[in-house]
């Protein structure tokens, strides 16, 4: 059976909360003109999966979750997130909270968050720590799983 790959989990993440804002709008917390803060997490999250998707084609190894990587990446948004592009979308689902406004709609990060760590986190950790050591042991001890 195909495993289900992050992007999609992203996008019913973002299904829900969009879905869950207009069923159950409970309490409006966030209203014009502040709503389009949310436009700012959309570029952070944006230029943030874009960064660490070229990091992946220029060092020549998988952004698959489920293929083993061949090079260890350390530079770029990795010296802040050992996650970066879980966390860019992440990122963008916590924009679309502030867009809609709604405490709802913030349901869909952290339904992402919970997924990531159970469906991907803790089998690419084993993996890389497989792969490459004490190098990735070191690395865990200096950045952080999300931030």
């Amino acid at each position: 059976m195909k495993k289900i790959l992050p992007p999609t989990y992203f996008a019913i993440c973002l299904i829900i909360a969009a879905i869950m804002h207009f069923l159950l709008p409970i309490k409006q917390c966030i209203n014009y003109p502040y709503n389009f803060m949310g436009f700012l997490f959309f570029v952070i999250g944006g230029i943030l999966n874009i960064w660490t998707d070229q990091l992946f084609k220029k060092n020549k190894t998988t952004v698959k979750p489920l293929e083993k990587p061949s090079a260890f990446i350390q530079t770029g948004p990795f010296k802040i997130s050992r996650n970066p592009m879980y966390l860019g979308m992440t990122i963008l689902l916590i924009g679309l909270g502030f867009v809609l406004g709604s405490i709802i709609s913030f349901v869909g990060f952290i339904l992402f968050i919970i997924a990531m760590e159970i469906a991907f986190i803790t089998q690419e950790e084993k993996s890389m720590q497989e792969q490459f050591g004490q190098e990735y042991l070191a690395y865990k001890k200096k950045v952080g799983r999300w931030i």
